[in-house]
């Protein structure tokens, strides 16, 4: 692994990461990196696809939440200088979601990796604001 200092806050550099692109990116930051675990963030702009009436949709934290696992997926491969592959979600097992941030708000986003094995990875991920969780859920991603 290569020397890496954390948090990366260079939103265009967090970009090159995750296969999607400009209108529809939904992380911003790596806040902390580990074997199995990553912490993104992400702060809403009024003008994000998924904001409607200042109000962060649903969709929007279900898409935010699928790429912080992507994030997780494509830091790895940056750090072992490799490119990464482009991924799915496969399974949505649940998704809570408990209140709808705001625009300006900044979100943290926890994944923690359960599984991972032939390219199929099974995460546990927890979305706070301001240090109360506001949703929660588990899926699974496939590698193409």
């Amino acid at each position: 692994m290569q020397n890496v200092v954390l948090p990366i806050l260079d939103r265009d550099f967090v970009g090159t990461l995750i296969p999607q692109k400009f209108p529809f990116v939904m992380v911003d930051k790596v806040l902390a990196f580990e074997e199995n675990f990553i912490t993104s963030g992400f702060t809403i702009e009024e003008s994000n696809i998924f904001t409607e009436k200042g109000t962060f949709q649903e969709a929007g934290l279900i898409e935010h939440m699928a790429q912080s696992v992507a994030l997780y997926t494509g830091y790895q491969f940056y750090l072992k200088k490799e490119p990464a592959p482009t991924g799915y979600i496969g399974a949505i097992k649940s998704i809570e979601i408990f209140e709808l941030p705001k625009v300006n708000d900044n979100l943290t986003t926890k994944v923690n990796v359960l599984h991972e094995f032939s390219g199929v990875t099974l995460v546990d991920i927890s979305v706070l604001l301001n240090d109360v969780e506001i949703a929660r859920g588990q899926m699974k991603t496939v590698l193409a």
